[in-house]
């Protein structure tokens, strides 16, 4: 199986660098046309099935591609953006913010902590992984969905989490030879990889 993850187009938000978790806000212009060009790259994927974020932003970046490629597209709650609680729309270099931010077992008040982003998000992955051995599946979400997405199949340091950040409609691959996710014993028991490096595609 090959598992595509796409970040959303951009959106005013994004423009400002102000922290857009669960409000709901259209892509701009230039999130459109990003969209645009996703859906021309994807056509090339074979992709069989899209899984989008019920957030807008996120549906209309799906929609666009599915109507490209000629995919069904369906939504799934758990690829929902990160609940940063009362700090939504608050500018991403507040220094509270980014003090929270470092904490991941902290819930942000009113909101969730990336403990929780990531039991909803691993049970989608497990699901995805037998549901979907066979096919080639796209996941439009959000960034910090996204960061912690990626530390099911990537073994991540704090400050490596912590940096992390996909751009607007960036699209990489996770691939797992069977199935399977991180990391596990070899024969000769040492550590070895069974998911493909991270690549970004477009």
């Amino acid at each position: 199986m090959k598992l595509y993850v796409a970040r959303h187009g951009q959106t005013q938000w994004n423009l400002e660098n102000r922290v857009s978790g669960r409000t709901d806000i259209p892509l701009t212009e230039l999130g459109l046309k990003q969209a645009g060009m996703l859906a021309e790259e994807a056509s090339g994927l074979e992709l069989d099935l899209i899984i989008a974020s019920p957030l807008l932003r996120a549906q209309q970046t799906a929609a666009v591609v599915a109507k490209r490629c000629e995919i069904p597209m369906i939504t799934d709650e758990r690829l929902i953006e990160h609940d940063f609680g009362c700090f939504e729309g608050c500018l991403r270099t507040d220094p509270e913010f980014r003090a929270i931010r470092k904490n991941l077992a902290f819930r942000y008040p009113g909101g969730e902590s990336s403990f929780d982003v990531a039991a909803r998000v691993y049970s989608l992955l497990d699901e995805i992984r037998i549901t979907c051995a066979d096919k080639n599946v796209l996941l439009v979400c959000h960034g910090a969905l996204a960061r912690v997405l990626r530390t099911y199949f990537v073994d991540m340091t704090n400050e490596e989490f912590g940096a992390f950040m996909t751009d607007n409609c960036k699209c990489v691959l996770y691939e797992t030879e069977d199935g399977s996710h991180g990391n596990r014993a070899g024969r000769d028991g040492e550590e070895t990889a069974i998911c493909s490096e991270e690549k970004r595609l477009f």
